[in-house]
């Protein structure tokens, strides 16, 4: 078994933003503020006007409240199933990845895992995507039942759990059933290792990094 190094210091610079789809749902209404829950998160009061997370509440009344996402405006209902918001990207059959690097060196993009919106950060010298466990509960990856492994980080070798990911998006590209482990150490990113890095043809050129799919 190898012992997969990674890189947990924090790491300062910004991504380059995208807009992506967020997934809201209303689960209750207190006056004019709205009760959302944006992206599996924990719920959260907006009043109009306010915003988290990309979503800016408009305006809430009876039993519903209207929310508006990169321009895109969704009226929502207390009760029903999380709504796409939002520039939904196309089905995800595209082939190129153009990253650019910020500051710092480093790749830092905006992507989805199972259709849930993370933040990347390339990393090469990660075998596998590695996912903080604090965000893995976000994103309601049953982690425990994956299989028990040991992992050299930089704090030493810690308990992990190595797990299968249906889906890894970035930008138009989409790659299905890709290895991952979760650490218990809170990351500021989810490391996108070489188990996704490795289904593409890299090709680094100054700060712009080219993935083309194998």
């Amino acid at each position: 078994m190898h012992n997969w190094m990674i890189a947990m210091a924090l790491i300062g610079g910004s991504a380059a933003t995208t807009a992506w789809a967020q997934q809201v749902a209303l689960s209750g209404l207190s006056g004019s503020r709205a009760l959302l829950v944006i992206d599996g998160a924990a719920p959260r009061f907006l009043s109009p006007g306010q915003s988290h997370q990309g979503v800016k509440l408009l305006n809430a009344q009876g039993d519903s409240a209207t929310v508006e996402v990169a321009g895109q405006r969704q009226t929502l209902r207390v009760g029903d199933a999380p709504v796409s918001v939002g520039n939904t990207p196309s089905s995800g059959g595209g082939q190129r990845i153009v990253l650019t690097a910020d500051a710092r060196g480093h790749f830092l993009p905006q992507g989805q895992i199972n259709g849930r919106s993370v933040q990347f950060m390339v990393d090469t010298g990660a075998t596998v995507i590695a996912i903080g466990e604090a965000e893995a509960q976000r994103l309601n990856l049953n982690f425990k039942e994956g299989r028990p492994v040991r992992i050299s980080t930089a704090n030493g070798t810690v308990n992990a759990y190595q797990i299968q990911l249906s889906s890894v998006r970035v930008g138009d590209v989409q790659v299905y059933d890709v290895a991952a482990v979760v650490a218990p150490q809170p990351m500021p990113y989810v490391l996108l290792g070489n188990s996704f890095l490795t289904r593409f043809q890299m090709q680094r050129n100054n700060d712009q990094m080219t993935l083309e799919k194998r």
